[in-house]
């Protein structure tokens, strides 16, 4: 399957049915198809080839969305590029990923007008809403080509380079192909409710997982509700509005959205399927997201090298069969899909048993191609055979999986290994709290001690000792922060992750 295949698998089951929706204007399914024949025809005539990497710079859009298409079907390969980096971030995987076309929206006009003299191989300049000196509107670049349908032959199963986040240094280009995308579509069809043509709202940014879980959805002939901004209330309304199916949020922003004042008296009863992940939820916030938007909370857990779907727990797992909430099972990231091999290995490569803790492997035709023009990077990523994730955790006697931390962000205090999302746990239960960030910081007694930095809820306050107490009485004294400070806010990435790194850089920064 390449992308433009869901596409047209949509189409085929009703071409009028509506497909992208913005505001209040629906492009259908046949209306996407043809824009898709267009883009496709003009960058062949503009000399991109299949194989070729094409750039899509915009924030949420419906044009910019089906624009991906039309690249897809002239057999290129789409680069997303998140409008939040920095321009020097966006020069870089622009000129890394070889990116030969370039389509963006107006907003970032001046951002490519200063990096396109850096950028000697983008030959096709295109602006999706407003000619610009140096590049047409889509409108004009379309002008006189037709819609016709066509058929290209792709140069391979290439069909996405996607940089990872760059928080460890300079971002590398993920490639992933047909396979992986449709080893992930199956795995969301199979694995979680679809009852009905479903309905997707998407709020978070279309370049990452909010833009891949379209697919399965344009597979069964689904409307995506996009919106340009994030706004709570309005993704509440719209809710409603469109008596929206299926979503997806990130765990921080589902936090602001149990805060929010409207959600008491929202209609949320369409909803099937709300996805969470990115990062880790507090099991605290979880149940009560169970409560209060309902028994549709799905997490899904996976990274740009294995997308989405690595493990999975629909809503169903949530429960225990009398209906009760199943506590023990909220801190865990669900059980490994079917068509995924997910194990636990040790330093030297052996595989761990049940209740062991080491880091998550995974191998599967849901894991990368490996990393652009990077063999060294995908060697290091593939050791022993199995795809390593980063990330330190265990399978349970059910076989549910639980992430314990990010290897790199272990804490050895007193020779102990402590877990700062075990730490971040406990520390959410406190009603008080909205999110918190455990480290670690140098210490003559300990090694390490462990320092958590928290943010309130709105109008709320603390006393450090009492969240001492608390965190002490739930995990014991060696987990439980030596050091507690409140900040307005925790810095984050593009896509709302607390980045630990900047908060122990800002911690050890102070030190004497």
């Amino acid at each position: 399957m390449r992308l433009i295949d869901y596409l047209d698998k949509g189409a085929a089951r009703d071409p009028a049915a509506p497909c992208l929706t913005m505001g209040d204007a629906t492009l259908s399914y046949a209306e996407v198809q043809q824009l898709s024949c267009r883009v496709a025809r003009a960058l062949w005539r503009d000399g991109i080839l299949p194989g070729e990497k094409v750039a899509v710079l915009s924030s949420n859009d419906a044009t910019a969305f089906a624009c991906v298409f039309g690249l897809s079907r002239a057999a290129a390969v789409w680069c997303p590029i998140n409008p939040r980096n920095e321009a020097a971030e966006n020069r870089y995987v622009l000129d890394a990923f070889d990116c030969t076309c370039l389509i963006f929206h107006s907003a970032y006009a001046p951002l490519v007008a200063q990096l396109r003299a850096q950028l000697p191989r983008l030959k096709v300049l295109v602006c999706l809403d407003q000619p610009q000196a140096f590049a047409p509107a889509l409108a004009a670049w379309l002008e006189s080509i037709p819609g016709d349908p066509l058929e290209q032959a792709v140069a391979d199963d290439l069909v996405m380079i996607a940089g990872t986040g760059g928080t460890t240094g300079k971002p590398k280009g993920v490639m992933l192909s047909g396979r992986n995308l449709e080893a992930m579509s199956a795995l969301t069809l199979m694995g979680y409710p679809f009852k009905g043509r479903p309905v997707y709202l998407a709020l978070a940014p279309l370049t990452h997982a909010a833009g891949v879980l379209c697919l399965p959805m344009m597979a069964l002939g689904g409307e995506i509700v996009i919106m340009p901004r994030p706004d709570l209330g309005e993704f509440l309304r719209l809710v409603e509005r469109h008596r929206v199916t299926h979503t997806f949020l990130p765990s921080t922003l589902i936090y602001m959205l149990l805060q929010h004042p409207a959600l008491a008296g929202a209609r949320l009863d369409s909803l099937q399927c709300f996805w969470y992940g990115a990062a880790p939820m507090s099991a605290a916030r979880l149940e009560e997201a169970l409560q209060r938007i309902g028994p549709v909370m799905a997490q899904l857990f996976g990274q740009t090298e294995a997308p989405m779907m690595v493990s999975m727990m629909p809503p169903d797992d949530h429960f225990n069969p009398d209906g009760s909430v199943a506590r023990e099972r909220l801190a865990s990231a669900g059980r490994p899909g079917p068509l995924v091999q997910v194990a636990i290995m040790d330093p030297d490569g052996r595989l761990l048993p049940n209740g062991e803790s080491g880091e998550i492997v995974v191998r599967g035709s849901l894991v990368m191609m490996g990393y652009y023009k990077d063999p060294a990077a995908t060697r290091e990523a593939s050791r022993h055979g199995w795809h390593h994730t980063g990330d330190i955790g265990y399978l349970d006697a059910d076989g549910f999986l639980y992430i314990v931390d990010r290897a790199k962000d272990m804490i050895i205090s007193g020779g102990f290994n402590v877990y700062s999302t075990e730490v971040e746990q406990a520390l959410m239960q406190h009603p008080d709290i909205q999110d918190s960030a455990v480290v670690g910081l140098p210490d003559e007694k300990w090694g390490e001690r462990v320092v958590a930095v928290l943010q309130l809820h709105p109008g709320r306050a603390v006393d450090v000792e009492e969240v001492k107490a608390f965190a002490k009485a739930r995990i014991g004294s060696v987990k439980a922060p030596k050091q507690v400070e409140v900040w307005p806010d925790l810095p984050r990435s593009k896509v709302g992750k607390v980045l630990k790194r900047d908060v122990r850089a800002t911690l050890l920064a102070r030190l004497p």
